[in-house]
């Protein structure tokens, strides 16, 4: 069985699926024009220390993410 958690509680390097996006119209809208949608397969890159941007990719783009938004990107991790 596969994992559900936030954007920001994955490890560097994991990869997974999203499956949820907790927000409003706008912040779903944001997220999509980044390429971020549901049933996007992502690669947490990195994240900075207290509360700072994450790093995702998926294919050949990288985006920065706010911490804020990360926490409301549900991720089905792979294992």
């Amino acid at each position: 069985m596969e994992e559900r958690i936030s954007l920001t509680e994955m490890n560097a390097n994991e990869f997974g699926k999203v499956v949820e996006l907790i927000g409003g119209h706008g912040m779903v809208k944001s997220l999509e024009n980044m390429g971020i949608r549901i049933g996007t397969e992502i690669r947490k890159v990195s994240q900075q220390l207290m509360g700072g941007p994450v790093i995702v990719s998926q294919g050949n783009t990288r985006v920065a993410i706010g911490y804020g938004m990360a926490k409301r990107i549900i991720i089905e991790v792979k294992k």
